[in-house]
């Protein structure tokens, strides 16, 4: 499932709608049926979508667990769930030094999401 409007699926201080929801389950099922055909995969803000309780951490683990041994499965996001840190091989933690929305400029499409 795709939305036609991007600025429609953003999720932002008021949670996600029905609309977000849709979206994140579509293209969840989309990338546990097609995760065989790649070598990376980058599942940008996935954490925000188990926080929100759209995907379980189960499922994530899930999914981890049993994907192929050459894909690389690279997850971002904020309040990851700890047990998908300890199971990651690799756990990055970035640091806000200067950002434009703090001078106002709203997520751009390409760049923050």
């Amino acid at each position: 499932m795709e939305c036609n409007n991007c600025r429609e699926c953003f999720i932002g201080k008021e949670g996600p709608s029905d609309m977000d929801i849709k979206v994140i389950r579509g293209g969840w099922e989309r990338v546990k049926s097609v995760v065989r055909n790649y070598d990376l995969i980058v599942l940008d803000e996935i954490s925000l979508a188990i926080f929100y309780k759209i995907i379980s951490t189960e499922e994530v683990l899930e999914f981890l667990k049993n994907k192929p041994e050459k894909v690389e499965i690279i997850l971002t996001g904020r309040y990851m769930p700890e047990e998908i840190i300890e199971l990651a091989d690799l756990v990055t933690e970035m640091k806000e030094v200067k950002h434009p929305y703090s001078r106002g400029i709203l997520a751009r499409w390409g760049i923050d999401y």
